[in-house]
Order: C-alpha cells, then structure tokens, then sequence
C-alpha cells in the first residue's frame, strides 16, 4: 500500500472518529421543537415556511427560488450571447466545447424521436432541459430567507413545488399537442388527448424525483446523530443525479410524444 492510500484511509478514519465524537457530545443538544412528521409536512406544503414578497403576498419559498433561477438564466444567456458567442473558433475551447454538446444532445434528441418535425421540439426541449437542470443545482448554492415568522430558510429547488411541477408537464403537454396539431390537424388533436394522463405523469414523476431528495436531507438534518458531514454528501449524491435523471427523462418523453403525435398518417393507394 503506497503512502498516498495510507494517507487517505487515516483522513477518513479521523472524518469518522470526529464525526462520532461529536454526534455522542451533541445527543440531545439539539432543540426539537417540531416532529418529524411535521418536518416532513412543512417541506412538502410549507404550511409554516412562507416568504412575505413586498408586503403584497405571503409564497411558497419554491415561488422565489423560480424567480431567482428564471432571472439567473437570461443574464447568463444574455452573457453568453454577447460575450462567449461572438467569440466561437473553428477550434472549440473547453466552454464552447461543452455549449456545443450540450445544444447537440437535445437537438439530437429531437431529430431521433421526432424525424418529420424537430424545428420547435428541439428549442422546447433544450430551454426545458436547461431549466430542470439549472433550478434543481439552485438548491446547491444554500442560499437563505427570511419567512413570515422570523425564521431562515434554505431556498429549495423549484420543482420540488407541486404547482411548479404540474405547470411545467402541462407545457410540455401542450407543445405535444401542437405538434400533433400540425403534423396532422385535427387528427393531431385526437391522437394527443388519447394520452390524458401524460400531464399528470410527467409532472407527479418530476415533483416526487425533486422531493424525495429534499425530504431525504430533511430527515438526515433532523437526527443529531446523522447531521454531521452525511448531509453534505446526501444533499450533493440526490441533488446530481435527480438534475441528470429528471432532465433525461422529461425531455426523452416529451420528444417521443412529440414525434408520436406529429408523424403523418400514411397515405392509403387508391
């Protein structure tokens, strides 16, 4: 064994004693004036953790959290447009290199499910994509407000609000249906609604994705005994791959339905 792996193993044997140490010093030190089950009740309704915007109206904290990332999004597309994409060479540097495979993996996601009409499809669901992947980092960044009752609270994704969610499989409904629409009319519109239950999939798949990670670092956070070092690697383990896998999914189904929906019916020779 070399020195550098011996060196490793004593790092996280020490991660360890320590985080032991201190979970046994700190056991019931905690104040815990809320069940677990409350807990678990606030994350999901925000019943209690509400944002006072201006005064007018008391959100969800997900409402401001889709503002922020909303308003994050078009100052950096405006950065790159003017900055980055004026600048692109023949030979691609790291930055271009990833915007171009990131613009060509929706594109090509598009052009395979959906031959006939992909123009549109591969706009939605690159901004769709994009969107689903930037606000469920957002969570990363930890940032804080403060609620009607005095309290900080941790920005959360904006999908991990239901109404965040059923808006968005709604929207992606609705791009289906118009692709339906001028693939082949009225047709187009009877051969969508016959999938009435793709809205309500789609957005209770997104919505129960986000939340388990969130509910699953909120019962971590909870238990003193658990609340050293794993939230960390729980919260960064769920928030990636719930940001990889939602974006996938979202944007495979809404390209199949898509190209589903939009292919012309095949002409009967008289």
């Amino acid at each position: 064994m070399g020195t550098k792996q011996k060196r490793t193993i004593l790092l996280l044997i020490c991660m360890a004693a320590f985080c032991l140490a201190g979970s046994i010093l700190l056991n019931g030190a905690k104040p815990r004036t809320e069940s677990i089950k409350q807990v678990m009740r606030d994350a999901v309704l925000h019943d209690t953790g509400r944002i006072n915007i201006l005064g007018i109206k008391d959100v969800n904290p997900a409402f401001v959290s889709a503002f922020v990332v909303m308003i994050a999004i078009l100052l950096i597309a405006a950065g790159i447009r003017i900055f980055v994409i004026p600048r692109f060479r023949y030979v691609p540097g790291k930055f271009q290199l990833v915007l171009e495979e990131w613009v060509s993996f929706f594109d090509n996601l598009a052009i395979s499910n959906s031959p006939h009409r992909n123009g549109f499809l591969g706009a939605y669901i690159f901004a769709a994509g994009s969107y689903i992947f930037i606000s469920t980092l957002f969570e990363l960044l930890g940032l804080q407000a403060i609620t009607t009752e005095g309290h900080s609270i941790t920005l959360p994704a904006p999908l991990s609000d239901i109404n965040a969610a059923i808006a968005l499989g709604c929207l992606s409904y609705l791009i289906i249906l118009s692709g339906g629409i001028a693939g082949n009319g009225v047709k187009g519109i009877g051969k969508t609604i016959k999938e009435f239950s793709l809205p309500v999939s789609m957005s209770f798949r997104l919505f129960g994705a986000l939340l388990s990670g969130l509910l699953v670092t909120e019962l971590v956070y909870f238990f003193i005994n658990l609340s050293f070092v794993l939230p960390v690697a729980v919260a960064i383990m769920f928030t990636l791959l719930h940001a990889l896998i939602q974006t996938y999914v979202l944007t495979l189904l809404t390209s199949i339905f898509y190209g589903e929906v939009s292919e012309p019916a095949p002409k009967h020779s008289k």
